[in-house]
């Protein structure tokens, strides 16, 4: 019997958003599913592994995506309903195991090693995780197990949907041995084209190059870090998220975002859906928190103090957009994005709250906030009825900074 130092499980549900509505929609079944991008303004949330066979992806503009499959199925997202499913999941993982760090709405790290004498081992845990899943919400979920994560969330992507991949202790270099480098945490486009002109393609390649031919392609620090990676040496540990109540929304990318006007598209939409959670709730939040994820794995946080409550789209944006600004300029602006979330937390009842309103302009009179809680009402309520992409704001309400090409 193999000896586990330790067992992490990488979670990732198959098309999770596109899943969900063709779960809901039988019909739907083996069609190309397109969830969002369904206005010109619109971005694609995820796409059913039918979209994907033409080239669709998430974070692609709908006008691309339309272009490439035009029989494709258009829905609006459902962020409600897929934030409940989500929870259903991140219910049955909690029933083997508090260690569990959620990385978005549809995957998570799991640290059962001490949860192997109650529920079996790595794999038979994985396989009833997998089970509960598929009985609970009709879903399917992929999940790769190992002893580090960076080895559990390769394990995971290898046999997409439904699948299960094990990667006992002492065979993490063969596992990773024929897989391409840019599996590698870290192998962006740069990394790769400077592997790539040494002739360095897998990572077995990378395992076999020695460390002071490795220094002098990626330099120093990179090369201890792929070095250490290559024979799946990684000690860091699963962190779970024991953050304080907050409505929050945020999208994964299935291809890395390097266009900052796409980025603050999504961003705008993940306030919209953040903004309109909270008046449905009748909640107003004291902070906006930012959520950057860099490919493949660097993920920061940053967050920002309001002026006062708000349930304002359009102020959670502005908190949220100045961020990430901070965040783009302290970068190298190589580097592509893999996730952006939008956290609405501080929550305070709305009801006898002082409102920040700054929909039209610097607003701090009654008469305006008024009409700007009456005209998001009136959003929320097209939304309802239309979908989510049937209404947004504005690019002359965003202000004059974002509305540029390039960096920031």
């Amino acid at each position: 019997m193999t000896e586990w130092p330790r067992t992490i499980l990488h979670a990732d549900m198959d098309a999770f958003y596109a899943a969900v509505e063709q779960r809901d929609h039988p019909e739907w079944r083996g069609k190309p599913v397109i969830v969002g991008g369904t206005s010109k303004r619109g971005v694609v949330a995820t796409a059913s592994y039918e979209a994907r066979a033409f080239g669709v992806h998430s974070a692609q503009p709908g006008t691309i995506a339309r272009r490439l499959c035009p029989d494709g199925i258009f829905v609006a997202p459902r962020m409600d309903v897929y934030v409940a499913v989500s929870q259903r999941i991140q219910a049955i993982f909690a029933d083997f195991t508090p260690e569990v760090e959620a990385l978005s709405l549809d995957e998570a790290f799991l640290d059962v090693s001490a949860s192997r004498l109650v529920f079996g081992d790595g794999p038979a845990i994985a396989q009833r995780i997998r089970e509960r899943v598929r009985a609970e919400t009709g879903l399917t979920i992929s999940i790769g197990v190992a002893s580090s994560k960076f080895v559990a969330k390769v394990a995971s992507d290898l046999d997409k949907p439904d699948g299960l991949v094990v990667v006992a202790p002492g065979d993490e270099r063969a596992f990773l041995r024929p897989l391409p480098a840019q599996r590698l945490w870290g192998a962006g486009k740069r990394t790769q084209a400077l592997l790539g002109a040494h002739g360095i393609r897998t990572i077995g390649d990378v395992q076999d190059l020695g460390q002071a031919s490795l220094r002098s392609i990626v330099g120093e620090h990179a090369a201890s870090h792929f070095a250490q990676l290559a024979v799946g040496d990684d000690a860091r540990a699963v962190i779970p998220d024991r953050e304080a109540k907050s409505i929050s929304h945020e999208t994964t990318f299935e291809d890395d975002v390097l266009d900052l006007e796409v980025a603050r598209a999504v961003l705008l939409s993940l306030a919209e859906s953040v903004g309109s959670r909270l008046r449905k709730h009748e909640l107003r939040a004291m902070t906006v928190k930012l959520k950057l994820r860099w490919a493949p794995f660097e993920t920061v946080s940053r967050q920002q103090s309001l002026e006062a409550a708000t349930d304002d789209d359009l102020v959670l944006y502005r908190g949220a957009a100045a961020l990430f600004d901070k965040c783009m300029r302290a970068s190298d602006g190589t580097r592509g994005i893999r996730l952006l979330g939008i956290a609405a937390t501080g929550l305070v009842p709305a009801a006898g709250g002082a409102r920040q309103a700054m929909l039209f302009t610097e607003v701090d009179t009654a008469r305006d906030a008024e009409k700007s809680t009456s005209l998001l009402r009136a959003m929320d309520a097209i939304r309802k009825r239309f979908g989510t992409d049937a209404v947004g704001h504005g690019s002359a309400q965003l202000g004059d900074r974002h509305r540029h090409k390039g960096r920031p």
